[in-house]
């Protein structure tokens, strides 16, 4: 086709064509850049807690784990979450992010530490591994959260209107939870999933546990430890696990002899 055009028209055709591969190389280059990973969050220096409820986005529930964290000497906000954090677990992700930005803005700290409650361990994994958060995230500690859905939102799922878009997307065969956990661990995050094998509301407790990630049970490291569901933040046990992962120099691994310097109790 270009054989039949008149030479000054054919080399302003060419021209256009040349800038047209020239474009779509420099956006698979840029393409290519975005996914490579970002640098490793500096673990020697501690910024602000963050706080992310769980479903329901009752903040009172944390008012314990925050007054521990603060009398650590830790800077401690509570993420309020939109629609009781019952809307799409992807946006409430997103407030947790511009919660993050605000409280980088406010203490000029490089990086956050995130603990998420339940649900909210999932809208922060999501934040890390999703929504940017990788870039600003120090160490990430969920309790008690359900990374591969529980049962009980299954069975809310059979009630019309009994399970709004949260409830539905934690669900153990969401395509939001087949999504998050075929994503890796940000390299470099610090990240350590608690749970307790007593969770009623996490059903199984195991789908608390991440693929690569220290996740230990409350009972590894104290076999006596009672705390359910509800208890989690307000366990001294828990708090104190909480503490150790985000004031630590180095990420702790624990065994049943920190028990009794964790508070927790040895057995029954």
């Amino acid at each position: 086709m270009l054989s039949r055009l008149a030479p000054a028209r054919r080399r302003v055709v060419l021209g256009v064509l040349l800038l047209v591969v020239l474009a779509l190389a420099g956006g698979l280059f840029a393409a290519a850049l975005s996914r490579q990973p970002s640098s490793p969050v500096d673990q020697s220096v501690a910024g602000p807690v963050l706080l992310v409820p769980g479903y329901g986005g009752s903040t009172r529930s944390l008012d314990a784990l925050a007054r521990s964290l603060r009398d650590q000497g830790r800077d401690v906000t509570m993420v309020a979450l939109p629609d009781r954090a019952q809307g799409n677990l992807d946006d409430q992700a997103k407030v947790l992010g511009a919660a993050a930005d605000a409280a980088l803005t406010r203490t000029g700290a490089p990086s956050v530490d995130v603990v998420g409650y339940s649900a909210g361990g999932v809208v922060a994994r999501l934040w890390a591994t999703e929504g940017g958060g990788s870039d600003h995230l120090r160490r990430l500690v969920t309790i008690g959260s359900p990374h591969h859905g529980t049962d009980l939102a299954s069975l809310g799922s059979l009630v019309a209107g009994s399970c709004p878009a949260a409830c539905q997307q934690l669900a153990p065969a969401s395509p939001l939870l087949a999504r998050l956990n075929a994503e890796p661990v940000p390299t470099g995050l610090v990240f350590v999933s608690l749970w307790t094998t007593l969770d009623e509301v996490v059903v199984p407790a195991s789908s608390a546990v991440v693929d690569a990630v220290p996740s230990p049970s409350l009972q590894s490291i104290c076999p006596g430890a009672s705390a359910r569901h509800g208890d989690l933040p307000s366990d001294p046990l828990v708090q104190a696990l909480v503490g150790d992962v985000l004031n630590r120099e180095d990420p702790p691994s624990w065994t049943a002899a920190d028990c009794d310097r964790l508070g927790g109790a040895p057995s029954s």
